[in-house]
């Protein structure tokens, strides 16, 4: 089984790789592990303060800042790990990712906002989950 799992630089990722390392303990035959980071795209106004050097180094700053404290804890899990960092709409993203890499299952973390902020701001993971045609592991 390929496990797709969806990390962002906050400390709930390490949730999502400890409950899918506990998960996997339990298969009889070890899944791999697809870990994605899905790096929101900056408006064209904010990308031409960049210059001509453009946005890149901001992007993959973005993007290691989420997957190199997770990069311990996958090793530690023993399983066969690949990684990807891509670069806008977040659930989109996931999804399309899940679908291209075959992912019997997708984990995401869920930061645990309130009522009123969850219905202003939305739920990456709520939308995963509701349009996910796989299987979605929610930590937090």
């Amino acid at each position: 089984m390929k496990i797709l799992l969806a990390v962002d630089d906050s400390p709930v990722a390490a949730a999502v790789v400890r409950q899918v390392a506990r998960l996997a303990k339990g298969m009889a035959t070890p899944p791999q592990l697809h870990v994605l980071t899905v790096v929101p795209r900056l408006s064209k106004a904010a990308e031409k303060e960049f210059g001509a050097a453009g946005p890149g180094a901001y992007y993959e700053r973005e993007a290691e800042r989420a997957l190199a404290p997770l990069r311990p804890l996958l090793r530690r899990t023993g399983l066969k790990v690949t990684e990807q960092k891509a670069i806008g709409e977040v659930v989109p993203t996931v999804l399309e990712e899940a679908k291209a890499k075959k992912a019997g299952l997708v984990a995401i973390g869920s930061h645990g906002r309130n009522a009123l902020q969850t219905l202003l701001l939305g739920s990456v993971a709520q939308k995963v989950v509701a349009l996910s045609p796989v299987p979605v592991l929610v930590c937090h």
